[in-house]
């Protein structure tokens, strides 16, 4: 078991990095929110199930479950709030230039 639990450790560290990389590479805040979002959601909920994984069933494992709930309610509800507020201050959306 402590070998599945690695392997999910290994693909939240995955999902993280390649969420850090996007929000590098990506030009504003509206797409850099996809990655931050996304990637991040994914690397934590990796990560926990492998602790759960590790744990066994216990009451850390309980715990880990209701956090990981949470997580997945309010990620999604984050990224939009900091989408809505960058809109309403009145930062564009950026815009591909056609040559």
């Amino acid at each position: 078991m402590i070998i599945v639990a690695d392997v999910f450790f290994a693909l939240g560290m995955l999902f993280i990095s390649f969420g850090v990389i996007g929000i590098m590479r990506f030009p504003d805040v509206y797409t850099r929110l996809h990655p931050a979002g996304k990637a991040g959601t994914g690397g934590v909920l990796s990560i926990f199930i492998g602790l759960m994984i590790y744990s066994g069933l216990s009451h850390f494992s309980w715990r880990i479950f209701l956090i990981a709930v949470f997580i997945l309610i309010t990620s999604p509800v984050a990224s939009h709030a900091i989408a809505r507020g960058a809109l309403e201050s009145g930062i564009k959306p950026w815009e591909a230039k056609n040559d």
